[in-house]
């Protein structure tokens, strides 16, 4: 077993700038595994391509599971919940006790999540990050504090199985969709309006609210954004993919301001995933804003995550498409809980089926092209 980088003693994950060393010391992908995988695809019994994404998917599989043959035996899901200060400005119509009530909902079996986990073959884990305690109310305080916020990127990472074949994430948290909004906003620009969605049920009137306090939250922490701004001469490098977007400010602290304790606990699970080779399904607009600090601090950051599947939450296409995310899912779905996640393993198990067990020419006595 790998030793784990946060464990590691050449690191020390007790600040930010700690913590963004390890965000960018990313191993990659196996050449190996990805040559030997192209070798067999060429000589199964179909024209060159003809499985599409499926081939695609299967060369994302084997190459960070470092198998010729991809394997999906161990799939894990990982829920990480989390309680929002930011509820109190009435960004949601429900209270912020609904998010212990689902924790428990989950653990007895009863939520939308264990049933498309049965479906996948999976395990599901939720972790109830910082025992469910609220973040402070970013319209007027950082989110969290440093140590919380460090503390809640470790639980993630911890909590992340090494032994597993595909990891998927997802969330709970009444508020979070706000959060993740204020993210995106503060990553690749906009204002509230942007990115704000109807989350858990909110009407017309309750989105336009929604979004003048996720603009009220961009106001209050501009000033020391951009005092944060300047930590690696490469960061301004890093921001040209994604076109004109806000000045360089620290990804780590955008998501300390203006995130949460399981959106900290999914960036810590897909960076332990990412040293682990472990590739990650990710699920819907709260997991992918999340994690989207990986990719503004080193180029190919998300390599080893696939998205599920396009939310229709407001904002997640947008969101993707920034990130170079292609969904392999849509289906209007805006649950959360990895639901879209859990509904894409069973696609995954199709393309490694393929690859793992069709014919080749030689085998099935079928001519080859002229």
């Amino acid at each position: 077993m790998k030793t784990s980088i946060l464990h590691d003693p050449k690191w020390s994950i007790d600040s930010l700038s700690a913590l963004r060393a390890a965000c960018t010391a990313l191993p990659g992908v196996d050449a190996a595994a990805l040559q030997q995988i192209a070798d067999r695809e060429a000589e199964l019994t179909k024209p060159a391509g003809s499985l599409g994404r499926l081939e695609e998917l299967t060369r994302w599989l084997g190459g960070w599971q470092k198998r010729a043959r991809p394997q999906l035996e161990r799939v894990h899901i990982l829920i990480f919940a989390g309680n929002h200060g930011v509820v109190r400005q009435g960004v949601s119509p429900w209270p912020e006790d609904v998010t212990a009530q689902m924790v428990q909902n989950f653990e007895s079996g009863g939520a939308a999540i264990n049933q498309l986990a049965r479906v996948a073959d999976a395990r599901l884990r939720v972790v109830p990050v910082l025992g469910l305690a609220s973040t402070a109310d970013f319209t007027t305080a950082p989110a969290m504090t440093e140590a919380a916020f460090l503390e809640a990127v470790q639980t993630g990472y911890d909590a992340m199985p090494r032994d597993c074949d595909l990891l998927c994430l997802g969330e709970m948290g009444i508020g979070n969709t706000t959060a993740a909004s204020a993210l995106a906003a503060a990553l690749f620009g906009g204002a509230g309006a942007d990115w704000a969605g109807r989350g858990t049920g909110l009407d017309a009137p309750g989105v336009a609210h929604k979004a003048r306090v996720i603009d009220a939250a961009l106001a209050y922490h501009k000033a020391e954004m951009a005092a944060a701004q300047g930590t690696s001469a490469m960061e301004g490098e890093r921001a040209k993919p994604f076109g004109a977007v806000t000045p360089a400010y620290d990804p780590l602290e955008i998501a300390r301001r203006l995130g949460g304790y399981e959106l900290a606990a999914l960036l810590g699970a897909t960076l332990a995933a990412r040293h682990y080779g472990i590739p990650v399904l990710l699920d819907g607009f709260v997991c992918t804003a999340a994690v989207a600090p990986l990719a503004r601090l080193a180029a190919g950051g998300l390599d080893h995550t696939r998205l599920s599947h396009c939310s229709a939450e407001a904002g997640h296409a947008r969101l993707a498409e920034k990130l170079g995310l292609v969904p392999l899912l849509d289906l209007g779905l805006r649950l959360g809980e990895a639901s879209g996640a859990a509904l894409a393993v069973p696609l995954l198990r199709a393309a490694v089926a393929c690859h793992n067990g069709m014919a080749t020419f030689a085998q099935a006595a079928v001519s080859g092209r002229t």
